[in-house]
């Protein structure tokens, strides 16, 4: 198999922006059950998985974080890092062992200033994540809630 960074990075960035991506790339190996990050902390990187399982969660007061998704490989994990404040929506812990590459945010950004068509392509590939994950989590709401609705529509 072949681990080559470019034949496993997601296929939505240009090649040439990939390549520039992946110069940031450090690779790192993350225990099963280590947290990642908690709501509301600094965002300052995010990873894209090669192996593995991450979960993303929710804190649920006065019970455990309530498992939103579980990414694994080709998915990127944290968009906090991106859009101001640079906060952390969810949480995230590692379900089972894994291989990653993991990306200093500030830098990312910084090159996205310095290179604007590279920033654009960064941020629609994002943006085209979180679209992703937020109609993944309405179709689950409704399947979730539908048969509890308020009524038929008329």
């Amino acid at each position: 198999m072949n681990t080559s960074p470019t034949t496993s990075m997601p296929r939505a960035l240009p090649p040439e922006h990939r390549e520039q991506l992946l110069k940031l790339a450090r690779e790192v190996s993350i225990p099963q059950g280590t947290r990642l990050f908690q709501e509301g902390a600094h965002a300052d990187r995010f990873w894209i998985i090669r192996t593995g399982t991450i979960a993303l969660d929710m804190h649920v007061p006065g019970r455990r974080a309530a498992v939103i998704e579980s990414l694994g490989h080709n998915e990127l994990v944290g968009w906090s890092w991106l859009f101001g404040p640079h906060a952390w929506h969810m949480g995230a812990e590692a379900t089972t062992p894994v291989r990653a590459w993991e990306f200093d945010a500030t830098a990312v950004r910084t090159l996205c200033q310095d290179d604007p068509a590279f920033g654009v392509n960064v941020f629609q590939w994002v943006g085209d994540i979180v679209a992703h994950r937020l109609r993944s989590a309405r179709t689950r709401l409704l399947d979730l809630y539908a048969p509890y609705g308020s009524g038929g529509m008329r």
